[in-house]
């Protein structure tokens, strides 16, 4: 299955269904935005050391990657970060070896966790995995929406 879009500069990008699942993405890719993943356990291993040096309890990693980009906007737009945010925010970094988001200038925005049926409603429940750049474009890598319900074991004759 092949899909065209064309964005509000009318370039005109193709999605290619591939067999195992994944979505070739092909076409100019000239001025284009990307991002790429924190990494958050450097960070996250020392807020635990530094809280358990003090015999408290740690917040959950999920927590954790909320608190570190927090604070709050005093008068005038100043930003105060938040103790979490002052302490080990200069610990997190950019995996950039990794491609997380793409976004071509005029679209479309494609990012991991994204149900590609924002691209064309063909698409619908292929989830982004990963990027992986291939000479004419994109390679979107893509899991199903319920392929994590397929590992279940039969408990007592119920699935």
């Amino acid at each position: 299955m092949k899909v065209e879009y064309t964005n509000r500069y009318n370039d005109t990008y193709t999605f290619t269904l591939q067999e195992d699942g994944d979505i070739l993405w092909e076409g100019e890719f000239k001025h284009c935005r990307f991002g790429w993943p924190n990494v958050y356990k450097d960070a996250y291993q020392q807020y635990c050391k530094d809280i358990g040096s003090k015999g408290g309890h740690p917040m959950y990693k999920d927590t954790f990657t909320e608190e570190v980009h927090s604070g709050t906007y005093a008068d005038a737009g100043h930003w105060i970060p938040s103790e979490i945010n002052e302490k080990y925010a200069s610990l997190v970094y950019s995996d950039t070896k990794k491609i997380s988001m793409v976004d071509p200038s005029g679209g479309p925005y494609i990012a991991s966790d994204m149900d590609m049926k924002y691209v064309d409603e063909a698409f619908k429940g292929r989830i982004v995995r990963s990027f992986v750049r291939k000479e004419t474009g994109y390679l979107i890598q893509t899991y199903g929406e319920f392929d994590h319900l397929q590992d279940r074991d039969i408990i007592g004759g119920i699935i």
